[in-house]
């Protein structure tokens, strides 16, 4: 073959090849379509005035009517598809509405922050299980409802702002304070985790919408809502605890959290403390409280179990009010201690001094001036995990001094025939013994170890 030839057939194929190359650098650089911008339309109604124009029926705006807002979500990651929510303010909004529109990639066209506005006219409002709409219109069983707005209409109605794109702030929210005002805006929770019993799921299952739990660590549950054909349908969600961002939705009663892709979870923090031990009864109460006479080092405190089956004092909280104080002294936690069945649990300031005058080992050492270091004028409550006082000793806010409640220098036992405990102080199921007598008690320092009995019931 001619030696020019071959040199031309050379020359033709490394000029292909380089268009092929230069056409598949600019697929893979896909540019953003240029979508020009309006600054001569101007919103005439608010979000909130537009629903007001529902009337329990899907309806179509026949008015000149143009709404504002800045958008909120993106279909990147696909598991928003087919939609765009809207909220009337880049923070801290009063109202959100989502807008059904037939576009594919509406992210290329209308970022997350962006400001747009909608000319109604010739839209459709509905309503679908609390979550108001504007669209198209889809005929469903001879009934009208609000359905995707076809992507060559969707130019005639939705106009990108000149303004430049802002930061959105989403809502900082507890899943308690949720309610329908929220729905369709940007909101954020903290300290929530996906639910025991779906650890080591995936975001969906393939091609379904999939609902997994999402709770907080007092037990509250918020759905989170995926998409099945999501980019990370498939991925392993998390498994700690921390923050979520997500569009708010709404099914039936519950309230769902639709995230845009999983850079809007931060679930790296530690998981909430389980509360599968964490149990109330008022079988578990205070029996004896002690400030020996000849021995301050040898005070201690007793709690008693009467049920026929051990009782974790996981969140449990042993509480020490100081003389006429109103606030907290000083609390003992006893999380990781069991109270056996019909037995005591024995609890002192000074371990080694306990042993040396009692003979045994307490069961909780709790330091010195705690709740069980108590010199006899001072009120007691033994608390449960969720909060609620089980048992007192004492009145709050009444120093002990020359009362029924001090123990001085002496011992405060719960009479026998007691058996669960008492919120409020009662006299009558006490022996309190002391250095006045005041008030119905007795006047006789004990003293340790003979006067006492730390572990026996």
């Amino acid at each position: 073959m001619d030696k020019c030839l071959i040199t031309v057939i050379k020359i033709c194929i490394g000029i292909a090849l380089l268009v092929l190359y230069s056409g598949c650098v600019q697929e893979r650089e896909f540019k953003e379509p240029d979508k020009g911008c309006s600054d001569v339309l101007s919103a005439n109604i608010s979000l909130i005035e537009l629903k007001l124009l529902y009337e329990d029926i899907t309806i179509q705006i026949q008015e000149d009517l143009v709404i504002e807002g800045y958008v909120i979500s993106s279909d990147r990651a696909g598991n928003i598809f087919g939609s765009l929510h809207i909220q009337d303010n880049p923070d801290f909004p009063t109202e959100g509405i989502q807008i059904q529109v037939d576009l594919t990639d509406s992210h290329l066209f209308y970022k997350a922050g962006a400001k747009i506005l909608i000319k109604l006219k010739g839209l459709y409002l509905g309503k679908s299980k609390s979550i108001y709409k504007i669209g198209g219109v889809l005929n469903v069983f001879g009934a009208e409802t609000v359905g995707r707005l076809p992507a060559n209409k969707a130019q005639e109605h939705i106009f990108l702002s000149c303004e430049k794109a802002g930061d959105l702030r989403p809502l900082q929210v507890a899943i308690n304070d949720l309610d329908d005002r929220m729905l369709n805006t940007l909101v954020s929770l903290e300290h929530l985790e996906l639910i025991e019993e779906e650890q080591d799921s995936i975001y969906a299952i393939n091609a379904k919408e999939t609902e997994r739990n999402l709770t907080d660590c007092e037990d509250n549950i918020l759905q989170l809502l995926n998409s099945g054909f999501s980019d990370f349908q498939h991925v392993k969600m998390p498994s700690g605890n921390g923050s979520i961002t997500g569009v708010l939705h709404k099914k039936n009663r519950n309230y769902q959290l639709i995230i845009r892709d999983t850079l809007d979870i931060n679930f790296t923090g530690e998981r909430c403390k389980s509360t599968l031990n964490e149990v109330s009864t008022e079988k578990v109460f205070i029996t004896e409280i002690a400030d020996p006479d000849n021995n301050s080092k040898a005070r201690f405190v007793e709690l008693y179990n009467t049920e026929s089956n051990e009782i974790s004092l996981d969140g449990w909280l042993l509480r020490r009010y100081t003389n006429d104080n109103t606030t907290v002294g000083s609390i003992i936690e006893l999380a990781g201690y069991v109270i056996p069945a019909e037995s005591t649990l024995v609890i002192s300031p000074n371990p080694e001094e306990f042993e040396l005058v009692y003979k045994k080992s307490p069961d909780v050492g709790a330091g010195t001036n705690s709740p069980a270091d108590s010199n006899g004028d001072d009120n007691l409550e033994l608390v449960d995990p969720f909060g609620v006082v089980i048992d007192v000793f004492g009145i709050v806010g009444e120093d002990g001094s020359g009362t029924n409640h001090e123990f001085e220098d002496g011992r405060a036992i719960r009479k026998p025939e007691i058996v669960k405990g008492n919120p409020i102080f009662n006299f009558e199921e006490w022996t309190i013994y002391n250095d006045t007598g005041a008030m119905g008690t007795i006047k006789l320092p004990q003293n340790a170890p003979e006067d006492f009995s730390p572990g026996i019931r």
